[in-house]
């Protein structure tokens, strides 16, 4: 116990005796620094001047005033038969792009054939005719050894609607 309290101040002595006597190179340094004659400062870019433009609206229509020439859609355009129904409960899989699923197998079981399919997520899905699937109302019209067809339902415009087909081929 008597050791260490010799030792410890000895020490502390030690490494504080380091520190003394060691600025007279760094004021040197910082002397020589200071007596360096300053560099030029670079000059400013020359602006190069951009041309205007001036806007004159003589024929042409006005951006924010529809068009007299296009007629807003009837009730009957807008009224697809293709839209897909607000109220249906959508899926598991309708929440993952067609790009993120991977076919991974069928099966079938009780007469049934089941597409097996794997999301982005590493989860397992098993899926059949019907089923629903993908960002854009896709549903399940076949299930085949190699691939999964599907129609799509998507909007051309406001209120129209069309269908693509779409597939989800089998993955090594």
């Amino acid at each position: 116990m008597s050791w260490r309290r010799i030792a410890l101040p000895g020490a502390m002595l030690l490494l504080l005796g380091g520190c003394g006597g060691g600025m007279s190179d760094l004021e040197r340094y910082v002397g020589e620094v200071k007596s360096r004659p300053p560099r030029p400062v670079e000059p400013l870019p020359e602006i190069q001047p951009i041309d205007s433009f001036v806007f004159e609206p003589a024929e042409r229509r006005d951006p924010f005033v529809p068009d007299a020439g296009l007629d807003p859609l009837t009730s009957d355009e807008m009224d697809n038969q293709l839209a897909p129904d607000p109220n249906r409960r959508k899926e598991v899989l309708e929440s993952y792009a067609l790009d993120a699923l991977r076919m991974v197998g069928t099966l079938e079981q009780d007469a049934a054939r089941w597409g097996l399919v794997r999301s982005q997520d590493g989860i397992l899905h098993r899926v059949r005719v019907g089923n629903y699937m993908g960002l854009n109302n896709g549903q399940i019209v076949s299930i085949g050894d190699d691939a999964i067809e599907l129609i799509e339902v998507v909007s051309d415009a406001p209120g129209q609607w069309r269908e693509r087909s779409a597939a989800l081929e089998l993955s090594e």
